[in-house]
């Protein structure tokens, strides 16, 4: 029996919805929180992260990683605390225990300082799988509002 049979998708706290909106309340505070690695620990081994502000697509938990930190930092240095907040989350049940999430993304920065203010305006395809009796991200494909879509 696959996952989306085996619970409910109302909005109750024991229902499907909530517990991908906790995991993405989780997962993105991870990142915001500058803890990239933890953050990375959210995809498959071999999960994919792309980007259409990005020339390619960066696979595999250890990549990912290695990007995170990299803009972690860069963030850091210049004195930048990012939000991310996702938000009008759809979930539509895949094969076996797979799910296809499509979210809103928006990225506040605040400067050191300074007056936060939205960055950027995204969408955010993603399939999560259930293993292990955790949702991890399989693949992610962000679209910026601002850039053309592939």
């Amino acid at each position: 029996m696959s996952i989306a049979q085996t619970v409910s998708t109302d909005s109750g706290p024991t229902g499907l919805y909530q517990l991908i909106h906790q995991f993405y309340a989780r997962q993105m505070r991870l990142l915001d929180d500058g803890r990239a690695e933890d953050w990375a620990d959210t995809f498959t081994a071999d999960g994919v992260f792309a980007a259409n502000a990005f020339p390619q697509p960066v696979v595999g938990r250890a990549a990912v990683a290695t990007a995170a930190r990299a803009a972690v930092d860069d963030y850091a240095r210049r004195g930048i605390q990012r939000r991310h907040w996702l938000g009008m989350l759809s979930i539509e049940p895949r094969s076996g225990e797979e799910l296809l999430v499509s979210s809103y993304a928006l990225v506040v920065e605040t400067p050191r300082d300074g007056t936060p203010e939205i960055r950027s305006s995204s969408t955010c395809d993603d399939v999560l799988v259930h293993r292990d009796s955790v949702w991890l991200v399989k693949d992610r494909r962000i679209h910026r509002d601002d850039l053309p879509r592939p």
